[in-house]
């Protein structure tokens, strides 16, 4: 793996991680992360749903339930349904990128989305908390950072 100073980038490697590929092109569709994974002067580790996660989300990352109660069940439907599904599926992405890399054991920091998270390490294991979601295996590791791969997702609402 790349050390820390490689010119390749979290960009270069996310979308070569199999067990991410949803996560990986939710990155692509939001500028602000995107931007961010490709540049090398911004340390970021992300905090990657594996797909098997997302999948077994009880409703899609890009849904709200507010969005439904407040408009029905053609909350996504036109030009404005789609922008409150993108500015929702920013906020899940956003959820999960930590704007720190390295990124130390138990030291809080805000997610790009404004949550607080950390992590501990329990039984040789780590867990990003609140929520005390696995973290099946840091898979990447480069110039401006590394992506984790979880077994559940950050809490987006």
């Amino acid at each position: 793996m790349p050390s820390p100073g490689s010119s390749i980038t979290l960009s270069d490697v996310i979308g070569t991680e199999r067990l991410i590929s949803i996560f990986s092109g939710f990155t692509r569709d939001i500028d602000t992360v995107s931007q961010r994974l490709e540049s090398s002067s911004l340390n970021t580790t992300v905090l990657a749903p594996s797909d098997t996660a997302i999948r077994e989300l009880p409703r899609k990352p890009w849904e709200d339930p507010r969005d439904y109660a407040a408009l029905g069940t053609n909350a996504y439907g036109g030009e404005d349904g789609e922008d409150r599904a993108h500015k929702n599926l920013r906020r899940f992405v956003e959820a999960h990128v930590v704007p720190e890399s390295p990124w130390g054991k138990e030291t809080k920091v805000q997610t790009v989305a404004g949550n607080t998270v950390w992590w501990e390490e329990k039984e040789g294991k780590r867990w990003v908390m609140p929520g005390s979601i696995e973290v099946e295996t840091v898979a990447k590791s480069v110039g401006n950072g590394e992506v984790w791969i979880m077994k559940g997702v950050n809490n987006y609402a």
